[in-house]
């Protein structure tokens, strides 16, 4: 197999803090260096941007992202949004879903916080197994920030459910799902489930690549092969969400480049062909992030 010359990372967190609802240290990424030799490794292997997907209240950090973009030589962009419970800010509970898409909209037309760098994606916005009233909400609220702006809209979805649900929202307020990712849908484990999706013309990602505690990689990369081999190449994107100091792979885990090292050529193996790897790796995040042919 041959990989794309350029390469987008379609799901990823330069800098994320889900620690204290968590009670782990390890789900803090702040250590600046060893974040900047893993995307130098990207770099090395063609990879030209990262859609960053930390929004209000998950720690996010436009300074940080800026200079980890200028010393690892990659584009990093920024996302507005609000993630799910329990890592909602209070705004969510106080503010009313208008007044949070005027803070997503002012986010993506004028700045974040005063840095005058503004987001381009609203992400990733989250639902739990059961999606609570709060989050319903966001979505409404992002939802309405898309049809004043356009922008792209990443959801989290808890193992892969509740995306007929959330399309079923975006849906009600006109939402174009040809500039909508639903990601983490590998962890559904459901092919039938994963059509669905896509024949409503919205886009899934398979973006937890290597976290084989929740589903096997010989698995993703089957799925992989069957979607391809059926012509949804065009509306998956990939990469690898790693939101874990451990996940590292200095520190024992299986690094950002897993995707392109080792996972990759196994789903080559499984049968993706050569030609679908500058969709899934390329493409398809162009023109859905960059709203690029």
């Amino acid at each position: 197999m041959k990989l794309p010359e350029k390469i987008l990372y379609a799901h990823e967190h330069t800098t994320i803090d889900l620690s204290g609802p968590k009670k782990n240290i390890d789900c803090r990424l702040d250590d600046f260096d060893a974040t900047a030799a893993e995307y130098r490794r990207l770099a090395e292997h063609g990879v030209v941007g990262i859609i960053d997907q930390t929004n209000r209240g998950m720690g996010r950090n436009v300074a940080y992202v800026q200079k980890m973009a200028a010393q690892a030589g990659v584009e990093i962009t920024h996302a507005t949004g609000y993630y799910k419970e329990p890592f909602l800010p209070p705004e969510c509970y106080t503010l009313t879903e208008q007044q949070l898409c005027d803070i997503m909209v002012k986010e993506l037309t004028e700045g974040i916080e005063g840095t005058g760098v503004r987001a381009t994606v609203i992400g990733e916005i989250g639902t739990s197994k059961d999606i609570t009233e709060t989050e319903a909400k966001v979505f409404r609220a992002a939802s309405r920030a898309h049809a004043e702006t356009g922008a792209p809209i990443c959801t989290h979805t808890t193992l892969g459910t509740r995306g007929l649900e959330q399309l079923e929202i975006f849906k009600s307020f006109g939402v174009d799902l040809s500039r909508v990712v639903l990601s983490h849908i590998d962890l559904s484990a459901d092919l039938d489930y994963m059509k669905r999706l896509l024949d409503q013309g919205v886009n899934i990602a398979f973006d937890t690549i290597g976290k084989c505690n929740y589903q096997p990689d010989v698995s993703r990369a089957d799925w992989l092969s069957r979607l391809c081999a059926e012509g949804y190449d065009t509306q998956i994107v990939m990469s690898m969400d790693i939101t874990r100091r451990s996940n590292f792979a200095d520190r024992g885990g299986v690094g950002y480049s897993y995707l392109l090292d080792t996972f990759a050529p196994l789903a080559s193996e499984a049968g993706v062909p050569d030609r679908a790897w500058e969709n899934l790796l390329y493409r398809n995040a162009l023109r859905i992030y960059k709203g690029q042919k």
